[in-house]
């Protein structure tokens, strides 16, 4: 089946040889120049990835993550010119699944791209049990739904992977480096922060309490469980 693409940046010297390259391996690829269009796309259609710039007309990158991730999982890979590492953890902090800093090489946007529909396509034909229930969370995996006490959280795509791991596994403690293998990939090139800022932006959605968590609960020096009820 064809993937779709949304590419969402104002340079549109970039955009023309993204969506050239895209479509040369059969890609449909839809364009915007600013984040205004941008959402107005997504509201309209549905994509298998995002391509977003952070340096936008009307509205900026993080913020158009920020909207999308309201209502949407799919895969946001962020585009910046900027190199600084609190630029990178923002976009991540949004809600983006990967960065990738300009200017940067077409072969490695593909290989990117690749690998995040890989993941996602394995995951969809995982074999899952279709809900997860410890205590008073119940998760709907092929839903990709979260409730506590029956009332529905708002979870991005990579907080709800790292919750679906962490509750399969109750009381198994998994370290920083494990879970970023294994909920963001082994060609994933960020660091270990990155699961630092998912854990502090789930437990914000999930606790009451989130200095004194009830559910995902670190384990000092070593890494984080999901507490089994």
């Amino acid at each position: 089946m064809e993937k779709r693409v949304l590419v969402v940046d104002d340079e549109k010297i970039i955009v023309k040889g993204i969506r050239f390259s895209l479509e040369q391996d059969d890609m449909i690829v839809d364009v915007a120049y600013d984040g205004e269009e941008a959402l107005g796309y997504v509201h309209s259609n549905s994509y298998d990835i995002i391509l977003l710039d952070i340096m936008l007309p009307k509205i900026d990158g993080f913020e158009v993550c920020r909207q999308i991730r309201e209502f949407s999982d799919v895969p946001i890979i962020m585009l910046t010119a900027k190199g600084e590492d609190m630029d990178k953890i923002l976009g991540l902090e949004y809600g983006a699944d990967d960065y990738i800093t300009k200017p940067f090489n077409i072969l490695e946007v593909k290989a990117r791209i690749k690998a995040i529909l890989r993941r996602t396509d394995h995951k969809g034909k995982k074999e899952e049990r279709k809900f997860i229930e410890n205590g008073d969370m119940r998760l709907d995996c092929e839903g990709r739904r979260v409730y506590i006490e029956g009332k529905e959280i708002s979870l991005t795509a990579k907080e709800f992977e790292v919750l679906e791991l962490l509750i399969q596994n109750p009381n198994k403690v998994y370290s920083r480096e494990n879970l970023l293998h294994l909920v963001w990939g082994g060609d994933y090139p960020g660091d270990v922060r990155t699961v630092d800022v998912h854990i502090r932006r789930l437990r914000e959605k999930i606790e009451k309490n989130p200095g004194q968590p009830r559910y995902v609960h670190t384990k000092w020096g070593v890494g984080y469980y999901y507490l089994n009820e």
